[in-house]
């Protein structure tokens, strides 16, 4: 599970905090650190990502983002 963000963003601080309470843990990539990065997800930040599959982005809403986790780990 990896969680994209960029310094400064709150919606990229209230995604990593919302994770956090949910008990996910996620790796924090700074959008910004590569240019693949930047070019791929801009200024959608944040974006959470599992196994390569984009699931949230934006403005996370706690339920959208427990059945997104729920679908994807299911499949694997």
């Amino acid at each position: 599970m990896r969680l994209y963000t960029r310094r400064g963003c709150r919606l990229c601080e209230e995604a990593e905090d919302l994770l956090a309470s949910l008990g996910h843990g996620a790796e924090i990539v700074d959008v910004d650190a590569a240019d693949e990065s930047t070019a791929r997800y801009g200024l959608r930040v944040p974006v959470l990502e599992i196994n390569g599959l984009v699931v949230a982005e934006g403005r996370f809403v706690e339920h959208d983002v427990v059945q997104a986790i729920a679908r994807v780990t299911v499949r694997d």
